[in-house]
């Protein structure tokens, strides 16, 4: 961006010749009472701050009209001079300013949508753009080259704060991480509207349906790359660095996927770190699955005359022919009770995971997710990972991060060695559902497709996953998405909560 393309917004401001730029904005900042005659002034002013923001985003070069102007519009309004500062966290201008932690919580939430644009606040809202735009900078203009343990926590920092700004808690939007499978809004006990830290603010707790399908994946992309470049090993050495570490999908994969190379103090941080990650996914899954129940009701079976499955009020309903109305009395004579026995017929869940490079979100959450199921009763759970070759980590489906250590992700793709390895685990082909989770990038498509196939029409429910993950994200080969859908089994793709739906109907039939 250049700055000519910036002088018809801002005229009076990043126009002028040097001597005479700060004129407008000492004649705005004298008028910053608010009186309506300023509104024109105000405007140009925060266009000033986001032109900048645009700038600095695109450019890395700062523009010296743009950075002349915005100086004399923040320092005019009362803020900082460190808010322009790249270098300058948003921790440590809070740490100097407390007062900005209450205007930065909920900075972001939509204001009612009733609200007359001529009786908005002018003067407020050049405020409110210079500190959107220090926020969205420090987290979107990430730092290049190689990155150390004190940036990536410095840009995670500054992350939780964009989170704030928006309403949610530190570490929500990023892969959905706060609540796993889909952020609510952050809000207290009693749903008013609360800043994640307590300040308060009055402000209605933000609809995030929309916003974490678009913000959060883009974050968690950009912590996935800062991990990437991070020299990871030195920072797994230092326990003080370790310990800054958050954990996330794209530093479990670096960390499972080099874990063979580290020993020592190093490797007991890396499964420090993986066994917190896993505990986090595994307890928001587990809410997923926690009303899952095994198998339909018996009704063969009398049910258990014991007060705890006394049917109260198809009781009442019964005896309603016993109504005493000059005693107002209900007289009783039989009672009714619910029947809690179900079949006992064992279902068997056969998981089957790419482990391939391209895969590892959906390994690691497919891993947890067979162990929840694993300790429903009456399931019986295998779990196979496959690249070119077929490992059978059903000896340890109880605990994934046992499981999550023995994986070998990376590879290539031989969906043949895993469906070898899964057929014979097929005995009752009705009470046993066959889960496959891939992108389905195969050498040999014809003769896997041939045995896919096959395993429906053997009376298996066969459930063909193109990705599990927390953002939806996740490509599919077309040649067997069309195939399954012609065979009546389409490929699930999105969101985890699709695959626990379908299991649980599975195991709830």
């Amino acid at each position: 961006m250049t700055t000519e393309r910036t002088e018809p917004v801002v005229p009076a401001v990043a126009g002028a010749p040097r001597d005479e730029r700060d004129k407008p904005a000492e004649r705005a900042g004298q008028q910053a009472g608010g009186a309506p005659s300023d509104g024109p002034a105000h405007d140009n002013r925060r266009q000033v701050l986001y032109w900048r923001l645009l700038a600095r985003l695109f450019e890395p070069e700062e523009q010296a009209a743009l950075e002349s102007a915005s100086v004399a519009v923040v320092e005019d309004i009362g803020l900082p001079a460190a808010l322009l500062d790249p270098r300058a966290s948003v921790d440590s201008i809070v740490q100097r300013h407390p007062e900005l932690a209450a205007e930065i919580d909920g900075l972001m939430v939509p204001e009612s949508d009733g609200e007359d644009a001529a009786d908005r606040d002018r003067a407020a809202e050049v405020r409110r753009a210079a500190l959107v735009s220090k926020v969205l900078l420090n987290v979107f203009a990430s730092p290049g080259g190689t990155v150390s343990a004190g940036q990536l926590a410095g840009w995670q920092s500054d992350a939780g704060w964009l989170e704030r700004a928006l309403g949610c808690r530190p570490g929500e939007l990023r892969g959905g991480r706060g609540t796993g499978t889909g952020a609510g809004p952050a809000t207290g006990g009693g749903g008013a509207g609360v800043s994640p830290t307590g300040s308060g603010g009055g402000r209605p707790a933000p609809d995030l349906s929309r916003l974490i399908p678009s913000i959060g994946p883009e974050l968690g992309s950009i912590e996935g790359e800062l991990v990437r470049r991070m020299r990871l090993r030195e920072v797994l050495a230092d326990p003080r660095l370790a310990a800054r570490l958050t954990p996330s999908m794209s530093l479990i994969e670096q960390l499972l996927q080099d874990k063979d190379n580290l020993s020592g103090v190093a490797l007991a941080n890396a499964k420090s770190l993986i066994r917190r990650f896993v505990d986090e996914v595994a307890e928001v899954l587990r809410t997923e699955v926690e009303k899952s129940t095994v198998g339909a009701l018996d009704r063969s079976v009398p049910p258990k005359r014991v007060f705890r499955n006394l049917d109260l009020d198809r009781t009442i309903w019964k005896n309603l022919t016993n109504w005493s109305p000059e005693e107002e009395r209900l007289y009783v004579d039989r009672l009714f009770y619910r029947h809690t026995a179900r079949r006992t017929t064992p279902q068997r869940l056969i998981v089957v995971v790419d482990q391939s490079g391209s895969m590892v979100d959906s390994m690691v959450n497919c891993t947890i997710l067979a162990s929840i199921f694993a300790g429903l009763p009456k399931v019986d759970v295998h779990l196979i990972a496959y690249d070119t070759q077929a490992l059978d980590l059903t000896p340890w489906v109880h605990d994934p991060f046992e499981t999550l250590l023995r994986t070998q992700l990376g590879g290539g793709t031989d969906g043949t060695v895993a469906m070898a390895m899964a057929q014979p685990k097929i005995a009752e082909p009705r009470n046993t559902a066959v889960v496959w989770i891939s992108d389905f990038y195969e050498w040999q498509t014809e003769p896997l497709f041939a045995s896919m196939a096959a395993i429906h029409r053997s009376g298996a429910k066969f459930i063909p996953v193109g990705s599990v993950n927390s953002s939806g994200r996740g490509s599919v080969n077309p040649w067997f998405r069309e195939r399954f859908k012609d065979l009546g089994t389409p490929v699930l793709s999105g969101h985890i909560r699709k695959l626990v739906h379908e299991l649980k109907t599975f195991l709830t039939a």
